[in-house]
């Protein structure tokens, strides 16, 4: 019999597995619909937690303000990432799009180095609530409130892409951008679009992080890293490869942790990543 201890690990790890896919998922989009791979991706969650901090340090602000703030700043941000940066550099070969979106990650990090400091800052415990108890198992509001609002901002995410006229026309031009201009779809608004759709939700992802993970300025490598290995083992370009790599790498962190030690949830997860990888490099959801 399961017991309530290890419920209570699974559960946690499915909740913090929602907030690495709605996170990764922004960076799916942004491959999906251009086939540009965003280095800055860790660095636009980490300003969003900033945003998050600074709120609440100088205004008092808590979650239910900063997270659309968050998503609003990283909406904006990433829009003027494109136009200013990413639209330029896709004309030029893929070494240009790397160490240009990592020199968006740099600009970002030491901006935000400058304006804050190199200290960790964390916010308080208990802005969400405390620690509920449902059915014997213990949970933690912060990460109670971020998973579930993940998973329906993830939802939605995948309802729009598929679902509506704005997704359908996004789906156009990342098929075929020429055609979808005699067709009077405008590429370079939907692409400015989908990195305003991305860089929000990951602003979301950032804020609603924030509540229960360390912030400083070089977060964003950790986060960048779980980014990626969740997109790709997800399948680049896929939503609902995101979310699935997402609630499982979630899991297994948590699943590690409770039965080997912390120190070796990581090297579980990229072991099992390189050995799915092995297999099928496409990803779990990805197209063959």
């Amino acid at each position: 019999m399961i017991s309530a201890t290890l419920v209570q690990v699974i559960v946690g790890g499915l909740l913090l597995g929602a907030v690495y896919a709605l996170f990764s998922s922004g960076l799916t989009l942004i491959w999906g619909m251009m086939n540009v791979v965003n280095f800055a991706h860790g660095d636009f969650v980490m300003v969003a937690m900033y945003t998050a901090f600074m709120l609440w340090s100088l205004l008092g602000l808590g979650p239910e303000a900063s997270v659309p703030v968050a998503a609003l700043v990283l909406a904006t941000i990433g829009i003027l990432s494109y136009f200013l940066l990413v639209r330029h550099i896709m004309r030029g070969p893929m070494i240009a799009q790397i160490l240009g979106t990592f020199g968006l990650a740099l600009l970002l990090r030491y901006t935000v180095f400058g304006v804050a400091g190199a200290n960790f800052l964390s916010l308080p415990d208990h802005l969400l609530g405390g620690v509920y108890e449902v059915f014997g198992i213990r949970l933690q509001a912060s990460r109670l409130v971020a998973g579930v609002v993940a998973l329906l901002v993830t939802a939605g995410l995948h309802l729009l892409l598929t679902r509506t006229t704005l997704g359908s026309r996004m789906l156009a031009v990342s098929e075929d951008a020429t055609a979808a201009q005699l067709m009077g779809i405008r590429p370079d608004r939907m692409q400015a679009a989908a990195w305003g759709i991305a860089a929000g939700a990951t602003g979301i992802a950032g804020a609603l992080i924030a509540t229960f993970f360390y912030i400083s300025p070089t977060v964003g490598e950790t986060l960048a890293i779980i980014a990626f290995v969740t997109v790709a083992l997800g399948g680049f370009g896929s939503v609902p490869g995101a979310l699935v790599a997402g609630l499982l790498i979630g899991l297994i962190e948590s699943l590690s942790a409770y039965w080997i030690g912390a120190v070796w949830k990581d090297v579980v997860v990229y072991v099992l990543f390189v050995a799915v990888l092995w297999f099928r490099p496409q990803g779990l959801m990805g197209k063959s």
